[in-house]
C-alpha cells in the first residue's frame, strides 16, 4: 500500500542526475495525497528505439484515469495497482503492457493501527537517496478536446518480512539500474512481473511521526519528525 508520501530537492536531485542526467526542478512537496500532482519518469516513445530507452520526466496527477474513461472520476480507487492482476484488469492492462513509469520519492507514509490509534510511520532511504518506485500512466482527453488528464498509479506488491509490521503490502522498489528496463517497452512481460518481486532493493528508516501528518494539509518538516525509536530494514529483505 501507499497512501501518501513526499519529493524533497535533495535526493530528487540526486536521482534526476544520476537517471536522467538533467536538474530537478522542485518543488518540495512533504505530504502528497492522491489526487495531487507529482513527477513520474517514462520512455520517451519517439525516442525509443529497440536497443535502447530514453527516459523524460513530466509531471502527473496521482490517481489513474483510463484513456477509456467518459470522464475523470474518484469513484474508484485507482491511485495504487495490484502487480498481482495489472495485467488482467481493464483499466491496467494498457498501462502495464505499454506505459509503465517510475514514481522518484523521498519517502512514503503507512499508518499502523495500535491501541485504536492509527500510528503514521514515514519510510525511507537509510542513505538519503530517491526510493524509486514502479508506476503505470495513463492519458485521457475529453471527446472535445478541452480536457486532458496525464495521471499514474503506484504498483504495489506483498510487502517483505521486514515491512510487515507496517502492512502487509508495499510499493514495488526498483534500483536504479531496473528503472530503464521497468519504463521500457522492449521489455519482456516476464521480466517485468520479476521486478514486482518483494524487495527492498536498499535499506530503509522506519520511523514513528507525528499525527500532525494525518490532515493532507498540513506539511513542512514535522511531518519528517520522528517521535519514537526508528527501525532499519536492510537491503534485499
Amino acid at each position: 500500500m501507499c497512501g501518501r508520501f513526499n519529493v524533497t530537492s535533495d535526493p530528487m536531485s540526486q536521482f534526476f542526475m544520476e537517471v536522467l542526467g538533467q536538474e530537478f526542478a522542485g518543488p518540495d512537496r512533504i505530504n502528497i495525497a492522491p489526487t495531487q500532482m507529482s513527477w513520474i519518469v517514462r520512455n520517451d516513445p519517439d525516442q525509443e528505439t529497440e536497443n535502447a530507452t530514453t527516459l523524460e520526466a513530466t509531471r502527473a496527477k496521482w490517481w489513474l484515469t483510463p484513456s477509456w474513461s467518459k470522464a475523470p472520476s474518484t469513484k474508484y480507487s485507482m491511485f495504487n495497482a495490484r502487480s498481482e492482476t495489472m495485467h488482467k484488469s481493464s483499466a491496467y492492462r494498457g498501462p502495464a503492457n505499454f506505459r509503465r513509469c517510475v514514481v522518484p520519492i523521498s519517502g512514503y507514509y503507512e499508518w499502523v493501527n495500535q491501541n485504536g490509534i492509527k500510528q503514521p510511520y514515514y519510510i525511507a532511504p537509510e542513505d538519503g537517496k530517491a526510493l524509486a518506485l514502479a508506476g503505470l500512466w495513463d492519458f485521457w482527453r475529453s471527446r472535445d478536446g478541452s480536457e486532458e488528464v496525464l495521471s499514474f498509479s503506484i504498483v504495489t506488491t506483498n510487502a517483505t518480512e521486514s515491512l510487515r509490521f507496517v502492512h502487509h503490502r508495499q510499493p514495488v522498489m526498483l534500483s536504479y539500474d531496473a528503472c530503464r528496463r521497468w519504463a521500457s517497452n522492449n521489455s519482456e512481460k516476464e521480466g517485468i512481473l520479476d521486478l514486482c518481486q518483494p524487495q527492498t532493493p536498499v535499506a530503509l528508516t522506519v520511523s514513528p511521526v507525528s499525527e500532525f501528518v494525518n490532515n493532507t494539509r498540513n506539511s513542512g518538516p514535522k511531518c519528517l519528525e520522528a517521535i519514537g525509536v526508528s527501525s532499519r530494514v536492510a537491503a534485499g529483505q
